[in-house]
Order: C-alpha cells, then structure tokens, then sequence
C-alpha cells in the first residue's frame, strides 16, 4: 500500500514572478469543500462532458469525494492548497489504482455515472490498455478552480511530486484530455508519447511521460 506523506507545508517553486503558493497533504476534512472546487474545475472537461452530460456539477462533486475518500487517501497521495481550491491525485509506484471492476462497477460509481457506465467501462478499459507497466507516479487528476487558475497552483502541485520523482529517479505519466494543458505539461518535462480518441467520438486524450530529471 501507498503511503500518503504527512508533511510540514511545502513551498515548491511558483509558476510566475510574485506568486508563492503552498501546498500541504490532503485532509479527510478537506474533502467536500476540494470537491466543489474541482467540480468547477473538470465541468468544461471533454472527458467530463461525455461521462456526465446533465447534472454534471453534482456528479462531479459526488465522483470526486468518492474516488478521494476511498482511493487517494488511502491508497495514494493526494495534496492541496491551503484555500482548497485546487488538488493533485497521484498513485506511486508502490501501490495502483483499482482496476476497471473494481473501480467503475462499484455500486457508488455505477449510482453516479447512471446510464452513462458502460461509456465509462469502455474508457476506463481503453486507457488501461495503454498505462506503462513500467514503475511510475501516475497522476490521475490535477485541477484548479477557474476563479483561481493560471496563479501557479498548478505548477506548486506538480511540483511537490516531480521534485521527489527527480531526485529518486522515478518517471511519471499522465494522460491529458485537453490540448491547451499540453504546453503546460511540456514546460514541466512531460512528453506527449501517444494520442488516442474514445470510439465514436471526437474526445481525444493525449497521453504523456516523463523522465526523471538528473541534477
């Protein structure tokens, strides 16, 4: 099982000039507040928009609290900032993500994704498909609120874990469903490896790796 690193606050290195955003490990507490925040964040998402297209906001913030309380939290790392408006989700190497049925037909995730599960399946199916064998931190979600955004928190979140992925030699992966995110991810060593489109759709994901950084 992961480990979820209890740790004083951390002040990774800001985005801009003038910003300075920490980040701390995500709360039990936390969570219905963080996931109104990411509500907001993932509702223009194309991802979000093909597995919830009505009463998104309520089904986003239902599928988020779930996959924190029982996934993240215990499983994985999950961190934040001190106003909650904004989080990163990873898996580390040392433990994984539950796999297509034990995450998506859980009776929880099948009560919010109603009609709209067996896209789901066949999503999740799909990007499994392609997740490296190779031992990695995945980070399977990052979101800031859109009142919030380009302020660096983005950047203090990645870089809380990819600091530690450095200087471990560890690579990380992520899979990107927004083409205007992928400038965002180069400028912090990820590399576009591979771009796939869900069957019968225009959605596309672009699935991306990158290597430790030495020194």
């Amino acid at each position: 099982m992961g480990t979820c690193v209890r740790a004083a606050t951390i002040r990774p290195v800001p985005e801009g000039p003038g910003t300075d955003v920490n980040v701390r490990p995500l709360e039990h507490e936390d969570v219905p507040v963080l996931s109104v925040s990411l509500a907001r964040a993932f509702f223009e998402d194309p991802v979000s928009q093909y597995l919830f297209p009505d009463r998104r906001t309520s089904r986003l913030e239902r599928y988020f609290r779930f996959q924190i309380r029982t996934v993240f939290l215990p499983r994985g790392e999950a961190w934040t900032t001190p106003d909650l408006k904004a989080a990163s989700l990873w898996m580390p190497p040392t433990s994984r993500l539950p796999s297509m049925a034990e995450g998506v037909s859980q009776l929880p995730v099948i009560a919010i994704l109603g009609r709209r599960t067996p896209r789901a399946l066949r999503l999740v199916q799909m990007l499994e498909s392609h997740h490296p064998r190779v031992p990695h931190f995945y980070l399977a979600t990052i979101g800031t609120d859109p009142a919030v955004q380009r302020k660096g928190y983005g950047s203090a979140l990645l870089s809380v874990v990819l600091s530690r992925c450095d200087e471990e030699a560890i690579p990380s992966y992520l899979e990107s469903s927004k083409p205007e995110n992928l400038s965002f991810y180069h400028r912090h060593g990820f590399e576009v490896v591979k771009e796939v489109v869900i069957p019968r759709t225009d959605v596309r994901l672009w699935l991306m790796w990158r290597e430790p950084h030495a020194g």
